[in-house]
């Protein structure tokens, strides 16, 4: 598949099949994903995959709105960053994000982001704490990683739609 098919494939899927995505091609995803740039060349970017049924139900429960549906993915990574290796993680983190999303268009999956990094458990209850709070309440992450978004995996229960047409003439110019 060439690039710009990728680019054309890419969609935020949140229906996926029951078929387990196998390790090897998770394994070449979070690699594709390493491979991003990143400032200072700090390689700050930490990725984790989880394919265990039990672990993410338990994620899909880190925000009251938005991430209901990666109970169903059979495949989630956590995207992070090293604060202690670069105080850009965030960019660099989300760079890398964005790459994985498209090697798993180029190895016949699809997914969705998740944001976490900001976001509350509990949208009307602040006093619930973080997604990033509740995610560490069961995934050991070394002190210093803070967790941008989760990349829920799988392949896609239907075909996405095209993007719809749109105007982007007032997104792009020259100076």
């Amino acid at each position: 598949m060439d690039f710009k098919e990728v680019i054309e494939k890419r969609r935020s899927t949140r229906k996926f099949e029951e078929r387990p995505v196998d390790r090897a091609t998770a394994e070449r995803l979070m690699q594709a994903a390493l491979t991003a740039p990143s400032a200072r060349n700090t390689r700050s970017t930490r990725i984790i995959a989880t394919d265990d049924r039990d672990t993410i139900v338990r994620m899909a429960s880190m925000r009251d709105y938005g991430s209901a549906f990666v109970k169903n993915a059979p495949l989630v990574f956590i995207v992070a960053g090293d604060t202690a290796a670069c105080d850009l993680w965030v960019d660099n983190a989300a760079i890398a994000a964005t790459i994985l999303q498209l090697a798993a268009v180029d190895e016949g999956l699809a997914s969705c982001w998740v944001h976490v990094n900001g976001r509350p458990h509990l949208k009307e209850d602040p006093s619930a704490g973080t997604a990033e709070q509740y995610l560490r309440g069961f995934v050991d992450l070394p002190e210093g990683w803070r967790i941008l978004c989760l990349v829920a995996a799988g392949y896609a229960a239907s075909a996405p739609a095209p993007l719809p047409e749109h105007d982007d003439s007032g997104s792009m110019g020259w100076l």
